[in-house]
């Protein structure tokens, strides 16, 4: 019972962006742990490292905020990614002069516009409420986390060196370049560098090669080489810092609530733009002979997940597969409150439904 109590209070002492970090790293270890993707003592450990932290928090809040003295500030895109980028800071030792700020939003998805105003986070916030079914947060939340992530590059002292990463996907790269735009009155060396490319180099062979669709998909061990492998070479220069910031601007200003990185750029597409494509991988799906002829929305999701060259998240796809059900093409069996809970077919003549 005194145990329970102190993992309660440990809790409650969270803000809420503290809360959905630790959910999201502990997620994605355990998915590591049911996939097989690294030793099951490194996720255990891992899980074990992060239950020891949050314990101690009182004691250590300012652990990964900046603070005066650190040398180097990593700003990472994701929940997933931040965990495991604390992570490997610690196992090299860097952990009292690397500090931490993450950016949790999913850049890939919802509108952009006046992102930087409280209208424009509500805006954002009120499209993922009606079409995102795990979006909870209300506007008091949302600005709550916006001035806290200000606060933390307010605090970014002027000798640290920035890193800010970003691999080859839509939402880090957009969110790339919002740091971008929030750090540009700041007189901080500035690098920028890509997880993915650097661990792909590092180890990919000619008879063995692993492409990572976003950051968060890269093992701590790997990613320790990673940034033993940071150098002077991937700072930018004054003019480069200022076309991405002006990128930014043009992206946010785009009218389109989905994006995907094609050729060296972000590119805002239509709304349906994988309709035809979650159709596909749900035509090619052989579903149980008991079930008449419906497939789980899980695993319709997963399939086009598994598959796509680009980092989405699964909750967008949820949101066109049920846009899909709206639209009479497909039809469903169960509650469309999770994709756990129901399953999907393709529509069928009145006179050949099931009964």
């Amino acid at each position: 019972m005194k145990d329970l109590q102190s993992i309660k209070k440990a809790i409650d002492s969270l803000g809420h962006a503290e809360l959905r970090s630790y959910v999201g790293f502990i997620l994605a270890e355990i998915k590591r742990l049911r996939d097989q993707e690294e030793p099951r003592e490194d996720s255990i450990a891992k899980l074990l490292e992060l239950y020891d932290g949050l314990m101690g928090l009182q004691q250590q809040r300012g652990f990964w905020d900046p603070v005066p003295t650190c040398t180097h500030v990593h700003i990472v895109i994701g929940d997933s990614f931040a965990g495991s980028m604390k992570y490997a800071l610690k196992e090299l030792g860097w952990a009292d002069a690397h500090k931490v700020i993450t950016f949790r939003e999913n850049y890939a998805i919802g509108p952009l516009a006046g992102l930087d105003s409280p209208e424009g986070r509500a805006a954002r916030r009120d499209w993922f409420r009606d079409h995102i079914t795990d979006s909870f947060e209300d506007d008091m939340e949302v600005e709550e986390e916006y001035s806290e992530l200000l606060d933390k590059l307010a605090q970014i002292p002027e000798q640290a060196r920035i890193i800010v990463w970003a691999s080859g996907n839509a939402c880090e790269q957009t969110g790339m370049r919002h740091a971008l735009h929030l750090l540009q009155s700041k007189r901080n060396t500035l690098a920028i560098c890509d997880a993915c490319a650097i661990c792909e180099e590092l180890y990919n062979r000619p008879d063995a090669r692993l492409e990572y669709r976003h950051s968060g998909e890269i093992p701590s061990d790997k990613l320790q080489e990673a940034l033993l492998r940071m150098d002077d070479s991937s700072a930018r220069s004054n003019a480069d810092l200022m076309r991405l910031v002006q990128e930014w601007q043009a992206i946010s200003e785009q009218a389109s609530t989905l994006r995907i990185w094609r050729d060296g750029a972000v590119l805002g597409v239509p709304a349906e733009y994988y309709d035809s494509y979650l159709l596909d991988k749900l035509d090619k799906l052989k579903p149980p002979a008991e079930d008449h002829g419906y497939i789980r929305a899980a695993r319709v999701i997963g399939e086009a997940i598994g598959y796509c060259d680009q980092y989405v998240g699964d909750s967008y796809f949820e949101y066109r597969l049920r846009e899909l059900i709206y639209s009479g093409i497909l039809e469903i069996k169960g509650l469309p409150a999770a994709m756990r809970f129901y399953s999907v077919r393709r529509k069928r003549p009145t006179h050949k439904a099931d009964s």
